[in-house]
């Protein structure tokens, strides 16, 4: 193998593949990426077993073939050579090593061959439909945030995107919840939609998509079989498992008959929290919310350290209620939110609240209180 290509170009595919091979490994083939070249194209891959992501990038090919070499170690020397330069990469006579040339710079890698490199087979995609990037992203932003890092409940630790009807209306939904806190978004169902299963898609599966999709209206092509999800936008093909457990029936949680209604502006709260929770000596710590008739009143109590209280106006004219929350739960769903006021649904101290944008459906987000 021998190949020619930009420095930028090459150090873009890294970036994307080299960020799903784990620093520790016990099997060395895994912690390489696989390079192959064929006509005028370079073709990355890297997996950990449940994730692969492949990007091909253009390439000028003087001869063809495929090896695998230390992905973080390639990615490392790339991400040092000078802007603008080009990079060669070509495998030695000897099959055992991989020549990186770049100006006057040299580096020989290690290799490893290229049959022993692992391919996760997807099997059959019975279910394949397309969104733009913008919409994936929304989904994935609005909701991720929410997803447990218990083990133990491992059906929590991804993201359920599944098939709902409200209305009359059919909607791709994505829901998360780690027991505290639950976040559910959703975009009108794209066509082919019809026959998908509920799925769990991993909390690491997520963040890289996340990170590769951009908030455009770029087309994503999503396809599903039993146990995996592919996605393929931007010359990147991303292969994952799925989580194979039951998400629990997260409607049972979210509050139908909450009649006390806070509107508040969303940035003015945001920032009283941030403000008022600076006195804890850790973010779990709770902030409590008095409301009275048109006003609130934010605290936070630190036997450690101190108090600190701020009051802001509201529209609120139902009984008196003093709840708690998490102040870093409150913040994540505070950056969740669109609109310039937020609605929180209430029942009583120890009930779930609902929040909400103003005017908005596509989201919502349930907070269990905490005791103060």
């Amino acid at each position: 193998m021998r190949v020619t290509l930009e420095r930028s170009n090459l150090l873009k595919a890294l970036n994307h593949v080299h960020r799903v091979v784990e620093r520790r490994n016990t099997i060395p083939i895994l912690a390489n990426v696989l390079l192959k070249s064929d006509g005028s194209t370079l073709r990355l891959k890297a997996t950990d077993l449940d994730l692969e992501v492949v990007e091909t990038v253009a390439a000028e090919v003087s001869r063809a073939g495929g090896t695998t070499v230390p992905a973080h170690m390639l990615y490392d020397i790339v991400r040092k050579l000078p802007e603008g330069s080009e990079v060669s990469l070509e495998a030695q006579t000897d099959g055992r090593t991989l020549a990186v040339r770049s100006g006057r710079s040299e580096f020989s890698l290690q290799m490893l061959p290229e049959v022993d490199f692992p391919d996760l087979n997807a099997g059959e995609f019975r279910v394949a439909f397309t969104v733009t990037s913008g919409q994936l992203r929304d989904l994935i932003e609005r909701t991720q945030f929410a997803i447990s890092t218990e083990e133990t409940r491992y059906y929590l630790n991804g993201i359920y995107l599944h098939l709902v009807t409200v209305g009359e209306t059919k909607m791709l939904r994505a829901v998360a919840t780690d027991g505290h806190r639950l976040a559910q978004a959703q975009i009108p169902a794209p066509e082919g939609l019809a026959s998908m299963p509920g799925i769990i898609v991993p909390r690491k599966t997520v963040g890289e998509v996340q990170k590769l999709v951009d908030s455009g209206d770029a087309p994503v092509r999503v396809e599903v079989s039993e146990t995996k999800i592919r996605l393929t936008f931007d010359g990147i093909v991303l292969t994952s498992k799925l989580i194979d457990g039951t998400f629990p029936d997260y409607a049972k949680v979210i509050p139908k008959n909450n009649d006390k209604v806070l509107k508040v502006g969303r940035g003015e709260f945001s920032e009283a929290v941030d403000r008022v929770s600076t006195i804890a000596s850790e973010r779990g710590r709770a902030v409590k919310l008095a409301l009275g008739e048109g006003r609130l009143v934010l605290s936070v109590n630190n036997p450690d350290s101190g108090s600190a209280t701020e009051e802001i106006g509201v529209d609120f004219s139902a009984d008196p209620i003093e709840i708690g929350f998490n102040a870093k739960y409150l913040l994540d769903i505070g950056a969740q939110l669109r609109s310039d006021t937020a609605v929180f649904k209430l029942a009583d101290a120890g009930s779930p609240t609902l929040i909400q944008d103003d005017g908005d459906a596509s989201a919502l987000f349930v907070l269990m209180p905490m005791r103060v």
